[in-house]
């Protein structure tokens, strides 16, 4: 992400922080092994954790050449929100292939069954910010996948789409 310090002001405490000290997380991943491989190329850096936000989370990530954002999925109760910081991905929505570039935006409302993700399909690194609220009870689907995210009673498992679990 950003690393050009010395032009920055030093933020020594919250709650202001310079994002280049938030750990960046590599390739980490919740899915079960099968589906891991596809996101190794994502690196995470988790902003909002890093300030103690609650009610929605804030990351910075960088996708390597090759990488996706995620399976493609939709949340059942979860907004999530992308800026692209720098480079070009590629968002892949059900109904089409779009090109995103530096300033461009995209929301993804909640319960809208139109499964996104992005995929850098450049030579370059892209970098952007996402950023999703963290609604109780909120599950996922993954429509090219047999793969979804259920809760139950705040605790979250992937299971197969018949309900078995991973």
């Amino acid at each position: 992400m950003v690393t050009n310090r010395s032009k920055r002001p030093r933020l020594p405490k919250l709650p202001a922080l310079d994002p280049t000290g938030v750990p960046a997380i590599k390739g980490s991943s919740a899915y079960p092994p099968p589906f891991r491989a596809k996101v190794a190329g994502r690196i995470k850096q988790r902003l909002g954790d890093a300030l103690g936000l609650r009610n929605f989370g804030v990351n910075l990530t960088r996708l390597e050449p090759g990488a996706w954002s995620a399976l493609r999925h939709w949340h059942t109760r979860q907004d999530e929100f992308i800026y692209i910081v720098s480079g070009e991905a590629t968002l892949v929505t059900d109904r089409s292939r779009q090109v995103l570039t530096a300033g461009m935006i995209a929301g993804f409302p909640a319960g809208r069954a139109d499964g996104h993700h992005l995929i850098n399909r450049s030579k370059r690194d892209v970098v952007y910010l996402e950023v999703g609220d963290r609604m109780p009870g909120d599950e996922a689907a993954y429509p090219d996948d047999d793969l979804f995210l259920k809760d139950k009673a705040g605790a979250r498992s992937f299971v197969h789409k018949t309900g078995k679990p991973w």
